[in-house]
């Protein structure tokens, strides 16, 4: 790399390229956890050399439970990046958490099985216990704020995103008890993407994008692809520039 990386960004649902990113260049970066979902695709976004990675794949050919987190975080890393933005597609719980808001949640709740959530799985691995009480890095999530602040950005300060398993939506009965839990976001990727980071020693915030209102909550019918990605594309107008003005930070 000829400047170093300010930023990585990993896109979700409906966000398959960072807009506004210049002068791309294309990287296969294999790693020791096998492929990343794509290719990492290192531009100039605002004067900074930013790194976008689609988590689903360009074409979203990767379901949650079938995403290499492992590879996609080790593949930012090997590049450079000390610094992910997660943007996750989410569905909304509580009422400040409505379609088309942004929110940068401050807590997590975990009830995916069945993947791979740790750097320690190989035989011979290094045991690490990292400290997890914040799932998300406080430093790092602060400049995610201040930058929402200095672009006009609006952004929900806090909540508590629940991560399920998929790719199925989850029933009434479900997100009822996600809300009893605490829940205020629903998503898919959130983990074990957020632990893995703090394991590889990754600063990691997450600007989660509410596309649509989860199964018995606020006005939701049936939920459909075309009205996610339609509310994904409002919410993220103002994502260029805040990605910017965070990379600079």
């Amino acid at each position: 790399m000829n400047h170093p990386i300010s930023l990585a960004v990993i896109g979700g649902t409906g966000v398959y390229k960072l807009a506004q990113l210049d002068d791309v260049q294309t990287h296969e970066v294999p790693t020791r956890f096998g492929s990343p979902s794509g290719p990492v695709r290192v531009g100039t976004l605002l004067g900074q050399r930013v790194a976008f990675l689609a988590r689903h794949g360009e074409g979203h050919s990767l379901p949650p439970h079938k995403v290499n987190y492992r590879a996609n975080l080790a593949a930012l890393q090997q590049i450079g990046a000390q610094r992910v933005l997660a943007l996750n597609t989410v569905g909304g719980i509580t009422d400040a958490y409505g379609p088309r808001v942004l929110a940068c949640p401050d807590q997590l709740i975990d009830y995916t099985w069945g993947r791979i959530s740790t750097i320690c799985e190989e035989e011979g691995s290094e045991v690490v216990h990292v400290d997890f009480g914040h799932p998300y890095s406080p430093l790092f999530r602060s400049k995610v704020l201040a930058a929402a602040r200095v672009t006009g950005v609006k952004l929900v300060d806090g909540g508590c995103y629940g991560a399920t398993q998929g790719p199925r939506l989850e029933t009434i009965a479900e997100i009822a008890r996600m809300r009893r839990d605490g829940c205020d976001l629903v998503g898919m990727t959130g983990m074990p993407e957020a632990g893995l980071a703090r394991e590889l020693g990754l600063d990691y915030a997450c600007l989660a994008i509410v596309a649509n209102w989860a199964a018995g909550c606020g006005d939701a019918g049936e939920i459909t692809l075309a009205e996610v990605l339609a509310n994904v594309e409002a919410a993220s107008t103002g994502l260029p520039e805040l990605v910017g003005e965070l990379a600079r930070g």
